[in-house]
């Protein structure tokens, strides 16, 4: 069953699956460490989908019209034995895009086994390449290098293309976008720059902190001429950009500024089961029970089309409303950005 668009025309393409909550950083504008601290309650096992069930899920996601499968955590490195369920959703009939978004600190261990287990590419957040300045961004004094380390591992095993994204903060990182620009300039990694976004409950999040898109676009082509370039495909979500000089290409990601809610084609499925259409939702729907319930998949599947085809999220466009300030939101960390 194709899952029908939702009422304002939007197909379901690309889900992202977490595998985990927990994650091995503390970077403030996620996983602050005042919140999720020693005495944080994260997800038993039992709680979590197994490697199973989210292969399951995956198939009837895909039956449904799903083409793009990406796989996050919190950082789904630290999920045991991640490899094996990459082997198992690499090889789904109809399946185009298999990828994962990681932090990098365990890559140099990872690389290799993820890519024998038929994943094609990775993203990799990194903030800043000033160390001081990445240390205190990821909050548990983590070395830059090691990060870019792991960049070069996922390089070298064939992981590729690898796209990196800087998540730009007003007065935390944003002296450091030059320095970015001009390392991964000519690389081959595709290098992107997000808008810092209110996320959850839990970042403190103000507007005076975001660094317009618009803004990076100029700083970087006052120095390295760039050029529009055309979206890969429709509802992509990075705005594409390409050194005039043939050194590559980057993207600016502005969902604060540029809303992009009309070509959204993206759910997300939480560590747990709980599948939310919106990354800045208030509430999920438990695909879990249906799972563990005995359901069969023609079940749910119509379960999927059914919250699907009644959703309207657009949270980004009407950022500021008195109906998006009082509902609280999923934390980005549950369900993996």
């Amino acid at each position: 069953m194709i899952a029908p668009g939702d009422p304002l025309g939007r197909r379901l393409r690309d889900v992202r699956v977490s595998v985990t909550d927990r994650c091995n950083f503390r970077c403030p504008y996620c996983m602050p460490k005042d919140i999720f601290g020693r005495d944080f309650q994260f997800l038993a096992q039992r709680q979590l989908l197994t490697f199973e069930e989210i292969t399951r899920l995956a198939r009837i996601f895909i039956a449904a019209g799903v083409e793009k499968l990406r796989i996050t955590g919190g950082e789904p490195l630290v999920r045991k034995d991640i490899e094996q369920l990459v082997a198992m959703l690499a090889p789904l009939p109809g399946l185009k895009d298999l990828a994962m978004t990681t932090n990098g600190a365990l890559l140099t261990r990872k690389a290799v086994a993820l890519k024998e287990a038929g994943l094609p590419r990775i993203t990799v957040s990194l903030d800043a390449l000033d160390d001081t300045v990445f240390r205190a961004m990821n909050d548990v004094d983590f070395p830059v290098e090691q990060v870019l380390d792991g960049i070069e591992a996922a390089r070298e095993a064939g992981l590729w293309p690898i796209k990196l994204n800087m998540v730009v903060q007003r007065g935390v990182n944003d002296h450091c976008i030059l320095d970015m620009a001009r390392r991964f300039h000519g690389s081959g990694c595709i290098l992107r720059f997000i808008e810092y976004m209110d996320v959850g409950n839990s970042n403190g999040w103000r507007m005076e902190q975001v660094v317009p898109a618009k803004e990076v676009v100029r700083l970087i082509d006052a120095e390295m001429s760039i050029e529009p370039l055309d979206p890969n495909y429709p509802g992509e979500v990075a705005e594409r950009w390409r050194y005039q000089d043939g050194g590559g290409e980057i993207g600016v990601i502005a969902s604060v500024t540029q809303p992009f809610c009309g070509g959204c084609t993206r759910a997300r499925l939480s560590s747990e089961g709980q599948l939310y259409t919106c990354l800045f939702g208030t509430r999920g729907h438990d695909l879990r029970a249906l799972v563990r319930g005995g359901r069969s998949d023609a079940e749910i599947s119509a379960a999927i089309s059914h919250i699907w085809g009644h959703r309207d999220d657009r949270y980004s466009e009407i950022r500021g409303s008195a109906t998006t300030a009082a509902a609280p939101k999923v934390e980005m960390s549950h369900i993996g950005g």
